[in-house]
């Protein structure tokens, strides 16, 4: 039996940032999957977790700058899947890596190709906090590393690390779907040797990595900053992304107060990911 789900087919003026904005609020109340339009985005959650009131803490709609109109139906998955499997056109990041569906030729000359089904899980490639995660592990060396893609999505970051020779490599999200989602993508591009797991930080516990890689929002970074820090060997490396750029400052204090040094960070259309080192 097919997962039923709520959509918001919701057109926001001006476009930017108020799809940006709504995108992270509407996360954060626990909509899923979110799938660009020419005029806003269209945005998912299984029917047994919405509620009529879902959209009230959602701030943006009380913003008188904003114009925003939403339609709500009920649809099913197979639909869904046919829905992003009409919006998602193949990715080429920085001339180097592919990320593609099953059903898109691979492109020339890339030293990294990867396949996904996405599904319900977020992360295709295109948003921009994914797209500049891979930027960042694109340019790291990561032979012979451990690695951990905390809030892993589809595991395409997990996919790449393993791709660049990292040799141990953890995948974590607390949503099932998403675990199921990313046990699949692992075997579609034969990297069965990465562990996924389903469930919060708590999971890395008494484990120790050369790499840490959360791209997930603000307030989650910023409580899990001290798991982050414990978890990763002296030298090692913390990528953050999910926020936006005003909320760096607070992200390179927070990582200060633990060890976490610094340093450097990559902006686009206003979304930050940075990079951190562990002192320690």
């Amino acid at each position: 039996m097919s997962t039923v789900y709520v959509e918001y087919q919701v057109k926001v003026v001006p476009l930017e940032p108020g799809r940006e904005i709504l995108i992270a609020e509407m996360g954060a109340v626990n909509f899923e999957s979110f799938v660009e339009t020419s005029d806003g985005f269209a945005a998912y959650i299984p029917k047994e977790d919405w509620y009529p009131d879902i959209m009230k803490g959602v701030q943006l709609l009380q913003q008188p700058n904003f114009d925003v109109h939403i339609h709500i139906e009920e649809i099913a998955q197979e639909n869904w899947n046919k829905t992003w499997e009409s919006n998602f056109d193949p990715l080429v990041v920085d001339g180097l890596c592919s990320i593609r569906a099953p059903f898109h030729q691979k492109p020339k000359g890339v030293g990294y190709d990867i396949v996904i089904e996405p599904k319900m899980s977020f992360g295709t490639g295109h948003h921009e906090t994914t797209h500049m995660m891979v930027q960042l592990l694109l340019e790291t060396s990561l032979e012979s590393k451990s690695v951990l893609d905390m809030g892993c999505g589809t595991a395409i970051l997990a996919i790449l690390a393993k791709m660049k020779g990292a040799t141990a490599v953890d995948a974590i999200d607390i949503d099932n779907w998403c675990y199921l989602n990313s046990l699949e993508n692992i075997e579609r591009n034969n990297c069965k040797e990465i562990n996924v797991i389903e469930g919060d930080v708590t999971k890395i516990e008494n484990k120790q990595y050369d790499l840490i890689i959360a791209n997930i929002n603000r307030n989650i970074l910023i409580q899990d900053i001290p798991a982050y820090a414990k978890a990763l060997n002296s030298g090692g490396i913390l990528f953050v992304s999910g926020f936006y750029k005003e909320d760096l400052d607070l992200l390179i204090d927070r990582c200060k107060q633990f060890a976490l040094e610094f340093v450097t960070n990559i902006e686009k259309n206003k979304w930050v990911a940075a990079k951190f080192r562990n002192m320690q």
